[in-house]
């Protein structure tokens, strides 16, 4: 089956005055997500000395938000569809501000929880809108090729700024000041889109059906939570009742997609190839580099002495490199091939994903750094490419749905990948020998380490760090192992499922 994409319709091929000014409060919204999941990273060693959590929870802290946002993607994008994806972006910005603040104040393990929780709540409003919205101020497919290019720079810039800024804060302030740089962004956003956004929604969207809600959330936490305590501690009979109970949920979704008159989503749109090869390869190449993402921090931090700032700055390059091959992967798709650049990207993830495998406390940044340079050109070309193939293959009136697709399966590969990649970190980690008069805490997490150590004599504090860092290193290098396989794996299969796709080339 061949799935190339239809030309753009001749009156679609009028130019929205302002589009570009448009574009940039799309990208302040996606500088919101970007900053807050970055900063999270570099905040958990603060936020583990502060609020002494379990090796459990931190990981809960780690990836609730993707549960909830994960679940919730799909029914906010059809949401945006029905009541106006300008309205819908606007308010989610407000109150994504607003429960910033219930994250900074944070005062126990369960209450950050719940406040990444409600974050994950008003995040899931914000993805879809912003990719509808491109979706609908611009026609013509190269100039929508290149804003869903700087829709994806931003996102990269986020990644940047995030580590930055938020090492800036953790230098001179307390963690809590890392989820209040949310409030000038978002307030800016509010107040310019408010002027410039045009509203869309589907003309004739039929309702919103509150059942079909409640299966997709249930559906997903499930599977996810069910996913992520197997990983960490092996099947047991709760375990395996969540999974049933999620996929039972999720095929009952399906099932009244495929009822009901007018879907939160049209199951239809699976038949596409490049539309399901695109939506595979976002969800597996997350989920083979979320769990780096997530641990990378700790490392620079926690085993080679960085400070917070020093720490932001050291990832800079996969930054650098997801911006610039993210303004070129539509040219590069279109005069190579789709499934070149896709597949291309993802390998060139997996092989830098293996050099990590390598590294310990004495390595030295140019290995680590170029490492992380690959990444981000790899992560620029695929993302950029499928989010185009994504956008491009539904109707406008669809579209939030489908960007909601492309943005669950980012955030599924998120908590999939923390939970699977992290436990198997996790695990790694805690075999370790500690010597005689250890904190208990000391094997929850190399956060705990280091803080049980400032507590003891300095060749007991010295042998407990040798120990814990070495096995957290190890751990990681077996995430990392694991998500190179991943994605070697993945961009096998983007070969094959996204053959024959391709970009629009326009009039």
């Amino acid at each position: 089956m061949t799935s190339t994409l239809q030309p753009a319709h001749p009156t679609e091929a009028v130019k929205r005055p302002g589009r570009w000014l448009a574009l940039s409060v799309l990208v302040l919204a996606v500088l919101l997500v970007a900053v807050d999941a970055t900063v999270l990273g570099l905040a958990t060693p603060y936020i583990s000395e502060d609020l002494e959590p379990s090796g459990t929870q931190l990981l809960w802290i780690g990836d609730v938000y993707s549960f909830v946002i994960a679940g919730l993607l799909v029914s906010m994008g059809s949401l945006g569809d029905r009541i106006g994806r300008k309205r819908i972006l606007l308010c989610g910005a407000t109150a994504f501000g607003a429960i910033s603040v219930l994250n900074a104040y944070a005062g126990t393990p369960e209450t950050m929880i719940a406040a990444r929780a409600l974050l994950g709540v008003a995040g899931a409003t914000l993805m879809p809108a912003t990719l509808a919205l491109i979706r609908h101020l611009f026609h013509d497919p190269r100039e929508r090729s290149l804003a869903v290019g700087i829709w994806g720079a931003a996102a990269s810039a986020g990644t940047a700024v995030g580590p930055i800024v938020g090492g800036f804060l953790l230098e001179h302030f307390w963690w809590g000041s890392v989820f209040l740089i949310n409030l000038p962004v978002m307030a800016v956003l509010v107040l310019v889109g408010i002027r410039t956004l045009p509203e869309s929604r589907n003309p004739h969207p039929g309702p919103w059906d509150l059942p079909s809600v409640l299966l997709s959330l249930v559906g997903m936490i499930a599977v996810v939570y069910a996913v992520k305590e197997a990983a960490a501690h092996g099947f047991a009979w709760p375990t395996l009742g969540a999974g049933v109970l999620g996929a039972a949920a999720l095929y009952g979704f399906v099932r009244r997609q495929l009822t009901l008159p007018s879907p939160l989503l049209d199951m239809r749109l699976f038949r596409n190839r490049g539309f399901s090869g695109a939506v595979l390869a976002d969800l597996l190449t997350v989920l083979g580099l979320s769990g780096l993402v997530f641990f990378l921090s700790q490392f620079l931090q926690l085993v080679q002495d960085r400070p917070p700032f020093e720490a932001g700055l050291a990832e800079l390059p996969a930054a650098i490199g997801a911006v610039a091959a993210g303004l070129v992967a539509g040219r590069a798709a279109r005069r190579f091939s789709v499934r070149a650049v896709v597949s291309g990207g993802l390998a060139a993830i997996g092989l830098a994903l293996a050099v990590i495998t390598v590294i310990d406390a004495s390595t030295g940044y140019p290995l680590l750094g170029a490492a992380l340079l690959v990444v981000g050109v790899g992560a620029g070309f695929s993302f950029t490419v499928t989010a185009d193939v994504i956008l491009s293959s539904v109707p406008k009136d669809q579209a939030g749905a489908a960007s909601a697709v492309s943005e669950t399966a980012y955030e599924l590969g998120a908590a999939l990948g923390i939970a699977v990649l992290g436990s198997i970190v996790t695990g790694a980690y805690r075999d370790f020998t500690a010597p005689a008069g250890t904190p208990a805490g000391a094997h929850e997490s190399l956060g705990g380490a280091v803080e049980a150590a400032s507590h003891l004599p300095a060749p007991t504090a010295d042998t407990l760090l040798t120990s814990a860092r070495e096995a957290f290193v190890h751990g990681l290098h077996l995430a990392s192992g694991a998500g190179a396989a991943v994605l070697l794996i993945t961009a096998a299969a983007a070969w094959f499922l996204l053959r024959n796709q391709r970009l629009e080339t326009g009039a």
